[in-house]
């Protein structure tokens, strides 16, 4: 058995759908919200401008307000944007929810689970050990690399943490890409 890599397989981590916001409701104390069609609200106060996300609450359908722009003047912000806020926009929704500073803003966390999939290549013939496989993201989703990878080759996670060679720590949480090599 030689030790360098047979072969490179590519995977791509791609986003199914909007995550959830576990934020606290104020009604029910559930923990969890969904942008649903994606709203924003636009308050004018003066030459002064709020922009809120609205969210609701999966449990009561309570609608919370997630804190976009607080107090900003108008003249800071691109028309393009200001004009995305008033329609709504989609890919600004999206984009927005996926600010970090958002999240750090109205401290909250975006809930991955279930909002993306895994596109790998075929499986290998057993062959050709050791095989090295690149993880790329084509949106920011945050997942734990052990969890992709006893998803992606079929692994359980313990079989993951002795089985696979990787730099990246596989139990922290990452939205960058990676190598990892699988050892037979």
């Amino acid at each position: 058995m030689s030790s360098h890599v047979h072969i490179v397989l590519p995977w791509v981590v791609r986003r199914t759908r909007l995550p959830l916001v576990s934020v606290r409701c104020p009604d029910c104390r559930s923990g969890s919200a969904t942008t649903g069609d994606g709203r924003f609200r636009v308050n004018a106060n003066g030459k002064l401008l709020d922009v809120w996300l609205l969210v609701r609450c999966v449990s009561c359908n309570r609608t919370i307000k997630l804190t976009v722009h607080d107090r900003a003047p108008v003249r800071s912000f691109d028309p393009a944007a200001l004009r995305g806020y008033r329609v709504n926009d989609p890919g600004l929704v999206a984009s927005t929810l996926l600010d970090p500073r958002l999240a750090q803003r109205n401290r909250c966390a975006l809930d991955w689970d279930g909002s993306w999939r895994l596109d790998a290549a075929s499986p290998w013939i057993d062959e050709g050990w050791p095989v090295q496989i690149g993880v790329a993201f084509a949106d920011p989703v945050l997942v734990r690399p052990e969890r992709l990878i006893a998803q992606g080759l079929g692994l359980s996670r313990s079989q993951v943490l002795r089985r696979i060679k990787c730099e990246t720590p596989l139990r922290r949480p990452t939205s960058t890409g990676f190598t990892f090599t699988v050892i037979p």
